[in-house]
């Protein structure tokens, strides 16, 4: 250990002992100060151990990057353009997930110290782990900063100089961090002043980028306080709908008007914005002078000047033989986000199609609803559609209810003959729900349906013709399953003739449109306050349509007269119990399934593993109550035992270890 590193040490081990009564002269800034003490009081940080730069393998690394793949498309070449700006100065360019794991790296790789150092791809940067540093306390604080020198916590990062800033996305959550660091700078921590303000610039620069890629389709509004660099470079971006509701925004303009921390400016009108009519957006739209192109916001504070993009025009729709136009069942789906809208259009062109296929998208996406969309638009829509849901049905009793059976052919059957229900489907659609959950014996018994397409109930001795259409949905991953040997690979082929993918509520753009149709239920449309619209726009909606419906219902039933006000919705504290998406680190550890001590632990899939997370997340949140859960979830008890066992979920309930 180097002397300057033992002094540091010292310094910091004095701070955090005396806190707000420490000398002036080891305060440092105030926001490095703040983060010493979290990092001991807090994070449990040893300022006495110097660490190594904590770097993920290539393999989980990646999981990081596919959770922002499309962004780091757009954010590359911001980062490009601020490395060719600082790349002679000794710096290296960073850009990290809201994690703090570097997702995207610049930087001169013959310097062989870097990796050492940290500043490579794959490094853990988080508070927590590195303790004060750029990446880390810019994650906490949510501003822009320099961490210089020996405002490091840990005195292996002294020699370095890190400058950041957040880039957030249209919602306003913490998206990724912009980062330049150097392996060595002059002392003075002002010498980074030019540094921070490149990077803040950039950050900037690949927000809105990401901003307007994101709502192309929309109206965009660019503003700033003054004219002159309004179209060349505007402060505030907002994108509005065809409905004038605000459903974007950059940072700038939430810090601006979301002054009401209680009111997202998601989900506001145009008019509680701004002082004028949507109706006269027109007028901002082509070239005009100055004067024409002001605004008052709407509590009359400010004045600022708007142009306004519309949304492209719609290409004119070719002719299109009658049999191609879109039917009405799959075009009731979308109020026009552009993911689903291409999902619909394959399937109009597959409506009368044998081929089986395959629907695939988290629970309560509409798996199901598709499905009956496609029936309903096909030349069986006079025929039965017939649902299935095999994670539903007790395993000893799914081969009776799926292929029938004749009079006492097993211990427990009845007098009579019963018809299965793939032979209730006959001439139909037969919709298998959560396929990826079906008994592996029964599969090859299925694939023999669908290959001869002809059912041999239990006892029979001759086979039954059928005529239906199979369509299998899931929210599992099936190609891992089959690589585990849990799906057979000839069933999964036969099944996936066409695959469709549903997007999560919480990435559709039509949102506004979901929430207006669901509120249009038997009992007449119900009006909506501003106030509880933008707290639902704001919500992430991990129970996705499902979710919404029952927080919809639950506000129309609760309501006293007039409009659903925010008052009368359910708590929305889901949200807040999402596990990480990547699987990585200490968070992905606290998720993760508690083990049987009972029994041998059931290997838990890659694939199934933010499952597993998010169902164990629902039991504490229920305190463990097995039957709620699955109500929420609409399954049965038995199915959720079958999953608790399956993923290695034990109750704290359980005292002999039983999940029951």
């Amino acid at each position: 250990m180097q002397p300057f590193q033992r002094a540091h040490i010292d310094t910091v081990v004095q701070l955090a002992a005396l806190g707000a009564d420490a000398p002036a002269a080891l305060r440092h800034d105030e926001v490095i100060r703040r983060s010493w003490l979290r990092c001991v009081q807090e994070h449990a940080l040893d300022p006495t151990r110097m660490q190594e730069a904590v770097i993920l393998p290539s393999g989980r690394l990646r999981e990081h990057q596919d959770q922002l793949e499309a962004f780091l498309h757009i954010a590359r070449h911001g980062l490009e353009a601020l490395y060719q700006q600082v790349a002679g100065m000794g710096y290296v360019v960073l850009l990290t997930d809201a994690r703090g794991v570097t997702v995207d790296f610049l930087g001169d790789l013959q310097h062989g110290d870097l990796r050492r150092a940290g500043l490579y791809l794959g490094a853990d940067w988080s508070e927590h782990h590195a303790g004060t540093c750029g990446v880390g306390t810019c994650i906490t604080t949510g501003e822009a900063l320099t961490v210089h020198l020996d405002d490091h916590f840990d005195a292996t990062h002294i020699p370095l100089t890190c400058t950041t800033a957040p880039i957030h996305d249209a919602t306003g959550r913490l998206t990724a961090v912009l980062d330049i660091s150097a392996m060595s700078a002059p002392q003075p921590k002002g010498s980074q002043h030019l540094a921070l303000q490149m990077v803040k610039l950039y950050a900037t620069q690949i927000e809105n980028a990401d901003f307007l890629h994101r709502f192309r389709g929309e109206w965009i509004l660019r503003l700033a306080p003054a004219p002159q660099f309004l179209d060349v470079n505007p402060e505030y971006l907002l994108a509005v709908d065809s409905a004038g509701r605000v459903i974007g925004h950059n940072r700038r303009a939430q810090r601006l008007l979301e002054t009401d921390l209680r009111r997202p400016l998601r989900g506001r009108g145009y008019e509680q914005v701004f002082d004028a009519p949507f109706h006269e957006i027109g007028r901002f739209v082509q070239a005009r002078p100055a004067d024409q192109r002001a605004v008052m916001l709407a509590d009359g504070r400010q004045l600022l000047f708007m142009t306004a993009t519309p949304p492209p025009p719609r290409p004119a729709a070719p002719a299109i033989p009658k049999e191609r136009r879109l039917p009405a069942p799959l075009a009731a789906l979308s109020g026009g986000d552009a993911a689903l809208d291409r999902q619909i259009e394959r399937a109009a062109r597959l409506v009368n199609s044998p081929m089986s296929l395959l629907v695939t998208g988290e629970t309560g996406t509409g798996k199901e609803f598709f499905a009956k969309a496609l029936h309903a638009s096909s030349e069986r829509r006079s025929r039965p559609f017939i649902a299935v849901n095999c994670a539903a049905i007790p395993e000893t009793l799914i081969e009776s209810e799926l292929f029938g059976h004749l009079p006492g052919s097993f211990s427990g059957a009845g007098p009579r003959a019963k018809r299965g229900l793939i032979q209730e489907a006959d001439g139909g659609t037969l919709f298998l729900d959560e396929i990826g959950d079906m008994p592996r014996p029964l599969q090859a018994r299925l694939l023999r349906v669908l290959a001869e397409r002809e059912v041999l109930p239990l006892g029979a001795t001759r086979a039954v013709p059928v005529n239906l259409r199979v369509i299998a949905a899931t929210h599992c991953d099936l190609e891992a399953l089959v690589r585990e040997g849990r799906f057979r690979d000839d069933l999964y082929y036969r099944l996936n003739g066409a695959r469709f993918h549903l997007p999560p509520l919480r990435e559709r753009g039509d949102i506004g449109w979901v929430i207006d149709t669901l509120l249009g239920g038997d009992e007449g449309p119900a009006e909506m306050s501003a106030d509880a619209r933008g707290c639902l726009l704001a919500h992430r909606w991990p129970g996705n349509l499902r979710e919404l419906r029952n927080v919809l219902d639950y506000a129309r039933a609760v309501r006293s007269t007039g409009a659903i006000q925010r008052a009368d919705l359910p708590e929305l504290r889901v949200h807040a119990m999402a596990p990480p998406r990547d699987g990585a680190g200490p968070a992905a550890a606290r998720h993760a399934p508690t083990p049987d001590p009972a029994r041998p632990r059931q290997p838990v899939a890659a694939s199934e593993a933010a499952a597993a997370a998010e169902l164990q997340q629902r039991l504490r949140a229920a305190h463990w109550n097995v039957s709620a859960v699955a109500r929420d979830l609409g399954l049965s008890r038995m199915t959720m035992y079958r999953r608790m066992k399956r993923w290695g979920i034990v109750s704290p309930n359980s005292m002999d270890g039983s999940s029951h």
